[in-house]
């Protein structure tokens, strides 16, 4: 099995509604893939929060960008210009550190998951980790699926839009952004290997276009109120 490459980070911007776009086409233009964005709502120090009494929520939209670490501070300076984040009220980003990455497909990169590299990644003080797997509309279930059938309890599915490198259909000159399925799975360490490598094959993830999934490190949980075997 190839080579995983473990050096990875995902950028977490989080901008005015109608923002989106500019930045995601910033952070491609320096050498980013494309981005998955995520609608939301919320209010900022900077921002109203009544409008003749009534509480006013601001639409925002999350884009969440997944490079290699040695695009950083490119792709990073890049996104806070696209967004104007130096300025009071425009928007917030952070960095996350990635512990492993499939379905990164194409010319420059063409790997698979290495389970020894991830295992050996695993802290033993930490007892949960976070899979985040990006597909195409409608793979969900494939992802879900996956991940009871390796061990997980279920996942939670976001609904969003995104351009990578193997989307570029036009409609009219305009570029169709694909919609996309956002599935966290909250899941045991000692079961993340075999539940990612379950994902990856059921969702043919090492095939180009089907997606991407990648682990984040879990601090804490809470919420958790039933018995589960983390050792098996």
């Amino acid at each position: 099995m190839r080579s995983l490459n473990l050096n990875h980070k995902l950028i977490f911007t989080v901008v005015k509604k109608g923002k989106a776009n500019k930045v995601v086409m910033a952070s491609k233009e320096a050498g980013a893939e494309g981005g998955t964005v995520l609608l939301g709502s919320g209010i900022g120090i900077h921002e109203k929060e009544t409008f003749f009494g009534i509480d006013m929520i601001h639409e925002k939209e999350i884009i969440m960008t997944l490079l290699p670490e040695d695009s950083l501070d490119t792709v990073l300076e890049r996104i806070i210009e696209a967004g104007n984040l130096k300025k009071p009220g425009q928007g917030i980003g952070f960095v996350i550190d990635v512990k492993g990455v499939t379905g990164i497909v194409h010319n420059k990169q063409n790997m698979s998951l290495d389970e020894e590299a991830l295992d050996k990644m695993t802290d033993s003080h930490i007892s949960f980790e976070l899979i985040v797997s990006i597909v195409n509309k409608g793979d969900a279930g494939k992802i879900v699926d996956a991940s009871k059938k390796a061990g997980a309890e279920g996942g939670t599915i976001l609904t969003g839009r995104g351009t990578g490198i193997h989307e570029k259909a036009k409609l009219f000159s305009m570029m169709i952004e694909p919609e996309k399925d956002v599935v966290l799975t909250l899941v045991p360490t000692k079961k993340v290997t075999a539940v990612i490598k379950q994902i990856e094959e059921d969702a043919q993830l090492n095939k180009p276009g089907k997606g991407i999934a990648f682990v984040l490190p879990v601090e804490e949980t809470i919420g958790i109120n039933h018995s589960i075997n983390l050792n098996d």
